[in-house]
């Protein structure tokens, strides 16, 4: 037997990063990004979004700590029981690593301590239908 003409069908014409595609497949928001969100009038307009039938539950359904789509109210209630959001607020609770946190750690300041913020779950507004 000889070796197959069939070699390398799975390429798509040229070569590209595996592991690069796999690890940014789901790319979620960095924490310091997510805290960025959590200011009042940056988290008044992602919890009041358009309607935008592209985005999953036409953007009316929104976590703001895990930075998640949901189809309806009743998921995203499930959602704010589960174990992720748990863990994710939990990680939150923690100030977000400035520049001058970074200069203090590299010897040039003495070192504070970050200190821990009071992170809530989102206030729940039913729908009345």
């Amino acid at each position: 037997m000889g070796k197959s003409k069939q070699t390398g069908n799975h390429k798509g014409g040229k070569k590209k990063n595996i592991a690069k595609t796999w690890k940014t497949k789901r790319r979620t928001k960095d924490l310091d990004q997510i805290h960025s969100d959590m200011k009042p009038e940056t988290a008044a307009k992602l919890l009041k979004q358009e309607v935008d039938y592209d985005v999953t539950g036409c953007a009316q359904h929104y976590c703001l700590h895990c930075a998640r789509y949901f189809v309806d109210m009743r998921s995203l209630k499930e959602h704010f029981k589960s174990k992720v959001h748990k863990k994710r607020l939990k990680l939150l609770r923690e100030e977000p690593y400035t520049q001058a946190e970074a200069e203090r750690a590299a010897g040039m300041g003495s070192y504070i301590p970050p200190k821990t913020i009071e992170v809530k779950t989102q206030p729940m507004e039913e729908e009345m239908d």
